[in-house]
């Protein structure tokens, strides 16, 4: 699965202004109505409770704010594959809804199975599956749930916002 973006924004989409480095900012992915593919906002964090969505939000995550570096190639950002957008939405400092923490599951499951993440079990508590990403070794820890029919039932309608299929299941 392969998707293009448009690039991050430098500044907030509801306040305008710039994000300083290390700033929290929230990301969401949108398939707004009427448009041809997904669309991203970034907002501050302390903004995010205004920002209005037209559209289905594909998801969203939390992350400090970096700036372009120089060297840095954009091109490469703005193809987002399940790998980076796993790697995105697990990495520790994010903060998981319910919804994403399901679609991370579930590419976690698919990356399992192209041998991109090894299982290492459960972690000391029992409430998430480790994972280790075979190209950087780094480690990631995933929910552990039930994967039931209503499971994979939502995780379709999240990847139909992804991927741009506007049917629902059994339609």
């Amino acid at each position: 699965m392969e998707l293009n973006l448009p690039a991050r924004a430098e500044t907030c989409a509801v306040t305008g202004q710039e994000f300083g480095e290390d700033e929290k900012v929230v990301s969401v992915l949108v398939r707004e109505e009427g448009g041809e593919g997904l669309t991203r906002r970034d907002v501050r964090a302390a903004a995010a409770g205004e920002l209005v969505v037209e559209g289905r939000v594909a998801c969203r995550w939390v992350h400090l704010y970096k700036p372009k570096r120089a060297g840095e190639n954009p091109e490469r950002e703005l193809k987002l594959t399940a790998e980076n957008l796993f790697l995105t939405l697990a990495d520790p400092s994010n903060e998981l809804s319910v919804e994403e923490a399901r679609l991370v599951q579930f590419m976690a499951l698919m990356l399992e199975r192209k041998r991109v993440l090894r299982p290492k079990g459960l972690n000391a508590a029992g409430t998430h599956q480790v994972y280790e990403h075979a190209g950087t070794k780094g480690r990631y820890e995933v929910p552990a749930g039930e994967l039931s029919p209503e499971f994979f039932v939502a995780v379709q309608e999240q990847l139909s916002v992804l991927v741009g299929e506007t049917k629902t299941a059994g339609a």
